[in-house]
């Protein structure tokens, strides 16, 4: 509809103008980040699609439900670190880098971010989304994959990654 291309485009500019000054690939990842919420083009409009059911509002909320665990574990690297220490470290790898991504099964996340050793991150997030934590591991797997990749442009953790969660956290909630 004329109503999601206007949205897309207002986010666009909202991106350039959170990422002013902030310079190049960083800007460019939260722009396309931003651009792919409505479940359009794109591997993670695609995730979105496929974990919003109906209307693409519930992709949204799992979108913002990825930044927030994101930034809930001291952002990007210490959330990868994480899951490297579960023995992830090949799909983790994967996704930060320019190749294919690795799958990663709803069981490993549960493993990584479910057990109470870790704080049960998972579970807080099951409930604050109101889901299962089968349903938080399986959305989870399909969706850290290509959020990280997403983040993760030149194969690298960008510098402002912090920048980039909390000005893409600020323009979800915004929404």
């Amino acid at each position: 509809s004329t109503d999601m291309g206007l949205m897309d485009d207002l986010l666009g500019k909202a991106a350039g103008a959170v990422m002013g000054g902030k310079g190049g690939a960083g800007g460019d990842a939260l722009g396309g980040l931003l651009g792919q919420l409505g479940g359009g083009g794109g591997a993670l409009g695609q995730v979105l699609g496929s974990l919003g059911g109906q209307g693409g509002q519930g992709g949204q909320q799992w979108l913002q439900m990825g930044l927030q665990l994101l930034q809930q574990q001291g952002g990007l690297p210490a959330l990868l670190s994480k899951l490297k220490g579960a023995g992830l470290g090949p799909q983790v790898d994967s996704w930060v880098g320019t190749g294919a991504n690795l799958p990663v099964s709803p069981a490993q996340i549960q493993q990584a971010l479910g057990g109470a050793g870790g704080g049960n991150i998972l579970g807080q997030l099951a409930s604050q989304m109101g889901v299962s934590t089968d349903q938080a591991g399986g959305a989870l797997s399909k969706l850290l994959p290509e959020l990280v990749n997403q983040m993760t442009p030149s194969g690298s953790v960008p510098d402002n990654h912090g920048d980039l969660l909390s000005g893409a956290l600020g323009m979800l909630r915004g929404r």
